[in-house]
């Protein structure tokens, strides 16, 4: 099926349009846009710069996407912005490209980003995450799969929050998120498992009873980050969600998040 875009729309000249696209009404598409079968752009949607929108994909009104950087180090290099499949983008959501030479923002694939959320340069979101209305994502920010970002939630840059992590309405995350853990608080705090999400993705007891053991060693049992890591590989089976747990904790770089968020540093 071809293109159907509505005469009221700009796309330029170079854009790539495959088949069965539909761009709405007063929607701007640049020359260096790609836009695969199957995307779906509302009105009044802006798609620039170096961008690429995978199958399936639906933008509505008012996104705003591949836009140069709110960043005083972008100098005006060529950068990409990088979208997969069967993502849901709705109202007013920005995504912007990323600072540096060839450098990427990217959006993995059947993700779910609500309205008003902001993506900001080199930001990299998994697959199957849910980003709920008006959270705002710095530079470098990194969420791994199937985690949940709930409404207004503001995540410093470099930040990192892990694979089936959940991040409470309202939280100021400043230090990284572990995966498959439960964060909230100002600043944000670990409060637990996040049950409900692993339940969801029909982990099984004895998956979740190990992360568990992990979580308890990690936040109960009064021993430093370093020890409690050892303590996790001497104790527990390293399967792959304890492997997950682990590599992304020995490769933070701004710190973990702790339980209370101050009481000791989430550093090695």
């Amino acid at each position: 099926m071809s293109p159907r875009i509505h005469p009221l729309a700009v796309v330029e000249k170079g854009a790539v349009i495959e088949d069965d696209v539909t761009i709405e009404p007063f929607a701007y598409i640049g020359k260096n846009v790609h836009l695969h079968s199957g995307v779906y752009v509302g009105s009044s949607v802006r798609i620039d710069g170096y961008t690429e929108v995978g199958e399936g994909t639906k933008i509505f009104h008012g996104a705003a996407i591949g836009l140069p950087p709110q960043d005083v180090a972008y100098k005006g290099e060529r950068s990409f912005v990088r979208i997969g499949k069967n993502n849901t983008i709705r109202e007013f959501v920005t995504i912007h490209s990323a600072t540096g030479e060839d450098q990427e923002t990217v959006i993995g694939d059947n993700n779910y980003l609500m309205a008003y959320s902001h993506f900001a340069h080199n930001v990299r979101v998994g697959n199957n995450v849910i980003v709920v209305n008006a959270a705002q994502l710095a530079g470098f920010v990194e969420v791994g799969d199937h985690a949940f970002i709930s409404g207004l939630v503001a995540i410093h840059q470099f930040s990192r929050v892990g694979a089936y992590a959940i991040v409470g309405g309202l939280t100021k995350v400043v230090k990284d998120i572990p995966p498959f853990f439960m964060a909230v608080g100002n600043p944000a705090r670990i409060v637990g498992l996040n049950i409900v999400g692993l339940r969801r993705k029909k982990f099984s007891s004895e998956r979740v009873k190990i992360i568990k053991q992990a979580y308890k060693i990690l936040y109960r049992s009064g021993l430093s980050l370093s020890n409690a890591v050892e303590k996790i590989r001497a104790e527990l089976p390293l399967n792959d969600d304890i492997k997950l747990l682990l590599e992304f904790i020995e490769n933070s770089k701004r710190g973990i998040t702790l339980k209370s968020g101050t009481d000791r540093e989430g550093i090695f």
